[in-house]
């Protein structure tokens, strides 16, 4: 399911940053200090803009560690994801439809523990680098530079053949998130305007859904104790 792909990459995708350094690493190395410097992140703020073939969105993301997540779509507008270590909603505004999916305790996330995305890349995908362990552009003819790793996956069970990360040196943290499908399709995300450890409280992350609008429990699976 197209939604659930571009969930499950979300959930991943905040889990990312790049620790500081000169020292020439492998790129199995650098997944340990990215896995490692997660630890250590407590909240993370940024513009985030997803495309797919032509579909485009953009939104506002705010991530408390260690599970909770929220994007607040200007495009398509009033559209809201939000993931509160228990449950996960999806607004459509345009369908007037909330999308909600039930997690039972031994899928939540609890202090210290990672996150599920995480663990998800480091058991299922080999690290390896596009070109090297050194900055290049982040597109043609772009003068902004990243480092980027490429991620492949050790199972033809995996919904992702290739996923590429690439991670600004300046800032440490992941730039661009880019996902090729088994069908060949692409998953793109941006991030911007990033600002970490910002005080975000856990009450952003309740979401009042409209009373006007239909729901759909349980949209990507049914699960029980």
């Amino acid at each position: 399911m197209y939604k659930g792909k571009i969930i499950l990459l979300i959930l991943i995708i905040i889990n990312f940053t790049l620790l500081s350094g000169q020292e020439i690493i492998t790129a199995d190395r650098l997944m340990e200090l990215v896995s490692s410097h997660y630890g250590s992140m407590r909240d993370f703020e940024a513009t985030i803009a997803i495309k797919s073939g032509t579909q485009e969105m953009a939104g506002r993301l705010s991530y408390l560690s260690p599970s909770f997540l929220r994007i607040d779509f200007t495009r398509p507008a009033e559209q809201v994801i939000v993931f509160n270590s228990e449950a996960l909603i999806l607004y459509v505004p345009e369908m007037r439809a909330i999308m909600t999916q039930q997690l039972r305790s031994s899928r939540r996330g609890t202090p210290g523990s990672g996150s599920a995305g995480l663990t998800l890349l480091r058991n299922n995908y080999v690290a390896s680098f596009v070109t090297g362990p050194h900055p290049e552009p982040l597109e043609a003819g772009s003068t902004e530079r990243v480092i980027k790793l490429r991620l492949t996956r050790r199972s033809v069970s995996e919904g992702f053949r290739e996923i590429i990360l690439s991670i600004n040196p300046d800032t440490r943290l992941i730039r661009r998130m880019e996902g090729t499908t088994v069908a060949g399709g692409e998953i793109r995300f941006d991030f911007t305007n990033i600002r970490l450890n910002q005080g975000i409280p856990e009450q952003r992350f309740h979401y009042d859904t409209p009373p006007n609008a239909n729901t759909y429990p349980n949209f990507l699976f049914r699960d029980t104790e």
